[in-house]
């Protein structure tokens, strides 16, 4: 189903992006980015966070703590050779009280990647760095804080990265159709109802069995996907649903897709479950980014 990625990932160096939730963005080129300059953009972006504080903006008020910036690359996080390595910022608070050695609490990550997006540094000038899915797990005010940081240093913007109910059926199609060793998790797709004076959501669990099942009778060509055979397991799924419960899902918007390889969610939230699966996810996210962005 997933192209195999040319660049085999360590999962022990990968692991820190498994099970958590990820809010999703795309980032336009970098301007004069280096990889060989990340320990000075470390203490800039130290400074730069410290001086928010002093505005009372970036910690909680009368609580006296260090905030600790590493940036450091994650080589292994690529689909080929032509793509720029990946980025990693971490956040790490540490009270000024505490010993010099102590533990840190890491309290947000950020993650710059480009998966088999070679396609877009190919006609870009010497000077930018194309890493254009950008992932965050943390507060709301630290992405904010680092975003603006990385705008203002490097030229670029950041945009919220939306996954539309068309691209969560195909991720439903995709991840149904994988391997996976011990699946215990059923295929969960939540629907949401228009045009109620009140939220309405719908979920619906498929066993991960009979929805591969489906997906075997759907697929003609296996490792590649037509957007028909998406339509026909979709729309098998809304017929099974019908002949039960009398609701056309058609007529409502998909909003979230879960399975045993990764979850989903329209606002462009996700969550990695599977780290054999996660170059391929992350190459189908970083095409998501590159689309928004061109």
């Amino acid at each position: 189903i997933f192209p195999p990625p040319q660049h085999n990932a360590d999962p022990q160096k990968t692991a820190f992006l498994l099970r958590k939730q990820w809010t999703l963005y795309s980032v336009t080129p970098l301007y004069g980015f280096s990889n060989a300059r990340l320990k000075h953009y470390a203490r800039l972006l130290s400074a730069f966070i410290a001086a928010e504080k002093q505005k009372g903006l970036a910690v909680e008020v009368g609580v006296e703590l260090d905030i600790k910036v590493a940036v450091s690359t994650i080589p292994d996080l690529k689909g080929s050779d032509r793509d720029q390595d990946a980025i990693l910022v971490q956040l790490s608070l540490r009270s000024p009280a505490s010993p010099k050695n102590s533990e840190e609490k890491l309290v947000w990550s950020g993650c710059f990647c480009c998966v088999s997006g070679d396609h877009l540094s190919e006609n870009l000038p010497e000077d930018f760095t194309c890493l254009p899915l950008f992932l965050a797990n943390g507060a709301e005010r630290y992405t904010s804080i680092v975003g603006s940081w990385f705008q203002k240093t490097f030229d670029c913007c950041f945009r919220r990265l939306a996954i539309s109910p068309l691209n969560l059926s195909w991720m439903a199609a995709m991840w149904t159709g994988c391997q996976v060793d011990k699946t215990t998790s059923a295929m969960e797709l939540v629907f949401s109802a228009p045009c109620l004076p009140y939220p309405l959501d719908i979920s619906y669990a498929i066993h991960p069995e009979d929805a591969k099942a489906l997906w075997d009778t759907v697929q003609k060509t296996p490792g590649e996907i037509t957007q028909e055979e998406v339509d026909v397991f979709m729309d098998c799924l809304y017929s099974h649903f019908h002949r039960h419960f009398k609701i056309h899902l058609s007529a409502t918007k998909l909003v979230k897709v879960s399975t045993a390889i990764a979850s989903a969610h329209c606002e462009g939230i996700i969550k990695f479950l599977q780290s054999k699966y996660l170059s391929g996810v992350l190459m189908l996210l970083t095409e998501l980014a590159i689309s928004q962005i061109q």
